[in-house]
């Protein structure tokens, strides 16, 4: 390899100043004194000042990552076909056929990441690059990961995770609040809350200028199917999401994909902008940069099936792929040039050097026309060069000391050994666990969750069709019931239980999709360590109640008094209580589904099934069931939904005949049809029994739910 004299810089003699720990912290200008002096300054320069004070880091981090390895268990059939990843040692099927293997994700990673500068990570997808920035923010436990990931030559600590902020591939943000409301709800939750609420809407008015982001502040997020900001400012709300706690470290998985050129520019330049003026950190994984946005990057690392083939300064790449035997065939752009590398996508040169495939066919067939390049149709393939295993050898001889005696600087007295193995797992707890902010109390936290709840949800939960399916609902039963006798018990039973079959799927079926839907909100704002779980689970299930009180209500004031039940009013508000604590009890159901399967077409289907079980049993369809399945109705809601309205109807006990006018028939159908109706009304459990099971049901189903979300991974 034509190596000689090729000096590829990577700083080996810098050293990151020893700056001093502490927690994160704004200017005192800037939260001390939430009500300036007019005389003081011009609100412009308030503003500028504002803005530095933000971004200017408290504690500048430079990060070493040393002979980072990956490796996963995966599942493979007997064809050798990957099945399911394996998070324990053994499968949990048993199968014969399936055999258990080790894959390595990363291999020998080392690398550098400095204040005020852009790390980009390129390759092809499935490289690696994800899994690397995630092991980078310490989010990867539970796996082997080995190596050393150092800050400021030191271990990944509690205080050091703090500093970190992650932006993740995809933008999760609720589509119905405005950026503003998103950015400022954030900041109620991770900033201290010693911090004034006047000088964190301050904070986050600083994010929206220094990121671009006025213009569109009190624009909805959106969605696919919901119009809002473009995707590039759908973007920056995310990065803003972490700039409000001022990370010294900021780490974006894809932050351009999806991205126009002009868009994905615009962004990094935000980016640099970031880097320089607060002196941050930035590491980031692009896939196919732009020429522009390639010579922004002031050190590049390429990856190769989890290995490094180049890391160094971004203006170099080429250079020292020529040295090594590697050009391109014709001007190009460089990141193009290294994903066709790290592709294997080459062609063999006339002088014997190696160059990238020309992106055409004409391209290429011009080329050999001229000679400058020979046909490699009909070489033997184990004549072809293995590009990546040249690329990876020359990496290990040319650049990786030299990047290893860069990361070693400083470290050597340090009793952090950089061979040593260091499993996430070893300091004994999650990334979750490990990042407990303190920044706010529950009641804080409940109350700040509860409000952007009802917020993002009022859409759905008031929307025109979910209304008029209420509406109308109530409107056909009222005509088909209309001033129904009270003697006519069969109309009058069918009618009750038609009100327990609806207010128990309607609300079962609308609660199954609460966690599922929220599940990446839910997992991100937790590996933040931005609240509690039970101040989430306790704001998330009391935001849907006045949806699920109110629209219960109409239905049954509206089919109540058209029907013509007990015209009374102790009667209209029993009938009210019962079906009310059933429709908690429902929803309750539905929300446990969810929790524990987090699939939303699984959990409907679930739930689906349970509800038919419970109306099949509930005693209205089947008055008799069989000996070994009379147990079946004891687990049905509706079966108790059902008693306790038939009671407030018509009461209990003996006196239901007389209302009946039993006792003046006298032949002995009709006397056998009384018993059966009377039998049928009175069931087997009393009405205080019902209230009971159901408020056990009510405690139960939400207790299951809490459960079942603590089980899910962040």
């Amino acid at each position: 390899m034509a190596s000689e004299g090729m000096n590829i810089d990577i700083n080996t003699s810098r050293k990151p100043p020893n700056y001093p720990n502490g927690n994160l912290h704004y200017s005192s200008s800037q939260h001390r004194n939430p009500n300036p002096n007019p005389n003081s300054n011009s609100n412009h320069n308030q503003n500028q000042n504002q803005s530095s004070s933000l971004l200017s880091s408290p504690l500048q981090i430079t990060l070493k990552f040393v002979d980072v390895c990956y490796k996963v268990k995966v599942e493979t059939n007997g064809g050798g076909n990957l099945k399911r990843l394996i998070c324990g040692s053994k499968s949990s099927n048993g199968s014969s056929t399936a055999t258990i293997e080790e894959k390595t994700i990363l291999n020998g990673v080392t690398g550098i990441a400095r204040p005020g500068e852009i790390l980009a990570v390129l390759g092809p997808s499935g490289s690696g690059k994800s899994t690397l920035l995630n092991a980078l923010a310490g989010r990867h436990h539970g796996h082997q990961l080995t190596g050393s990931i150092l800050a400021n030559d030191k271990k990944l600590t509690k205080s050091t995770l703090k500093r970190i902020g992650f932006v993740t591939q995809d933008d999760v943000l609720y589509p119905h609040l405005t950026v503003r409301e998103t950015l400022l709800y954030c900041a109620l939750l991770r900033l201290p809350y010693t911090l004034p609420r006047d000088a964190k809407i301050r904070i986050v008015d600083s994010v929206l200028e220094e990121l671009g982001l006025s213009k569109c502040g009190d624009t909805i997020i959106g969605n696919t199917f919901i119009r809002g900001v473009s995707g590039g400012e759908r973007k920056r709300v995310s990065i803003a999401h972490e700039m409000l706690v001022n990370p010294s470290l900021l780490i974006l998985d894809e932050p351009t994909s999806g991205l126009d050129s002009t868009a994905a520019y615009r962004l990094v330049a935000t980016l640099e902008a970031v880097a320089k003026k607060g002196r941050k950190t930035v590491v980031t994984a692009v896939h196919q940069p732009s020429s522009r946005v390639f010579q922004m990057f002031e050190s590049v690392m390429v990856l190769c099936d989890g290995r490094p083939i180049y890391f160094g300064k971004g203006s170099q790449t080429t250079s020292y792929f020529r040295s090594v035997g590697f050009s391109p065939s014709f001007p190009m752009n460089p990141a193009d040039f290294l994903l066709d590398l790290a592709n294997d996508i080459f062609t063999r040169w006339a002088d014997g050097k190696i160059a990238v495939l020309p992106p055409t066919v004409k391209d290429l067939n011009l080329a050999v026309n001229r000679g400058v390049c020979q046909q490699t149709e009909g070489v033997n393939e184990r004549e072809m060069p293995n590009v990546k295993q040249a690329l990876i050898s020359s990496f290990n001889n040319v650049l990786a000391p030299r990047v290893k005696a860069a990361c070693l600087d400083n470290t050597s007295n340090n009793d952090t050994a950089i061979r040593d193995t260091v499993p996430v797992g070893s300091r004994g707890r999650s990334p979750r666990q490990q990042i407990k902010t303190g920044i706010s109390t529950w009641l804080s936290q409940f109350a700040i969750l509860f409000q952007r709840s009802l917020k993002e949800r009022r859409h759905e939960s008031f929307n025109s069709l979910r209304v008029s399916q209420v509406i109308a609902a109530s409107l056909l039963a009222g005509i088909l019931w209309w001033h129904s006798d009270y003697r006519d018990v069969q109309d009058r039973l069918g009618l009750l239980y038609f009100i327990s079959i609806f207010w128990g799927v309607f609300p079962s079926f609308n609660a199954v999709f609460a966690f599922p839907q929220d599940r990446a909100m839910f997992t991100k704002e937790r590996a933040s360590g931005m609240y509690s779980l039970s101040s989430y689970f306790m704001a998330r299930i009391s935001g849907d109640l006045p949806m699920e009180l109110i629209l219960p209500t109409i239905f049954l004031t509206l089919v109540y008094w058209m029907t013509g039940l007990t015209p009374q009013l102790w009667a209209y508000l029993l009938t009210l209580s019962v079906m009310l604590g059933y429709v908690l009890v429902a929803q309750g159901l539905g929300l446990a589904v969810g929790a524990i399967i987090m699939d939303a077409k699984r959990a409907s289907t679930v739930v689906t099934v349970i509800m038919l079980g419970c109306v099949l049993t509930g005693g209205f369809y089947v008055h008799k069931l069989p000996g070994c399945l009379g147990w079946i109705k004891y687990v049905s809601i509706t079966y108790y939904c059902y008693r306790l309205l038939i009671y407030v109807q018509y009461g209990w006990g003996e006196g239901i005949s007389h209302l009946l006018g039993c006792f003046n028939q006298t032949k002995n159908n009709s006397v056998a049809s009384c018993k059966f109706i009377e039998q049928d009304i009175e069931g087997q459990i009393s009405p205080m029994a019902s209230i009971g099971i159901l408020m056990l049901l009510f405690v139960g189903f939400r207790l299951l739910a809490y459960c079942a979300l603590g089980r899910v991974k962040v």
